[in-house]
């Protein structure tokens, strides 16, 4: 083997691994503050005048179907994250999703942007936890992260489970700046 041949291969090497890095942080997004377990008391992130108001006027009102997701979901809380994973030992965020609907007999298409059109799109005010938020963690208006409501608090925060590429599986706030600015719309497949 020649030493052409030798940098052609490393310089390949190095294209490939940044393309899978790149491919995974857009794929997924991250979260700074995050919530690591369901028991951990998270500091209520204040609404700033730049985020969008993103409240919900939830009626604190469950089906047992929702809260068989929900507790599903939970039970994945600190998985870590793993690029195509859906299984316990590692999930991006559709293997979350997907995973957690079909223990509950609800067969989603397994890529965030194609869940984005299954079920009903619906108003972030009428969200309520089970439904599916998505994101466009790259900017612009394409998909690229999807999470389950969890939460809405009595004031009207939004919490989502989701798998992050930098913490797994974890809860945040749409109340956190990186989300709200990334938020794109709500989904009800439910």
């Amino acid at each position: 083997m020649n030493l052409k041949s030798i940098r052609f291969k490393e310089v390949l090497r190095q294209f490939v691994f940044l393309s899978i890095s790149a491919t995974i942080i857009i794929s997924c997004g991250s979260s700074k503050a995050v919530s690591k377990s369901k028991n951990s008391s998270s500091s209520k992130v204040s609404k700033s005048e730049s985020l969008r108001k993103l409240d919900s006027k939830f009626d604190g009102k469950l089906s047992s179907s929702m809260k068989n997701i929900l507790k599903d979901a939970e039970r994945y809380l600190g998985t870590p994250y793993k690029f195509g994973g859906n299984t316990s030992s590692g999930f991006d965020c559709s293997g979350l999703t997907t995973k957690v609907f079909d223990e509950n007999g609800l067969k989603l298409p397994r890529r965030s942007a194609d869940q984005a059109n299954a079920g009903k799109n619906i108003d972030l005010e009428e969200a309520k936890p089970g439904d599916l938020l998505f994101f466009a963690t790259a900017g612009g208006s394409k998909v690229s992260h999807v999470g389950i409501v969890h939460t809405i608090e009595n004031d009207g925060e939004v919490k989502f489970i989701h798998a992050s590429t930098s913490k797994g599986v974890i809860i945040s706030s749409l109340n956190e700046k990186y989300w709200n600015k990334a938020y794109l719309h709500a989904q009800r497949v439910l």
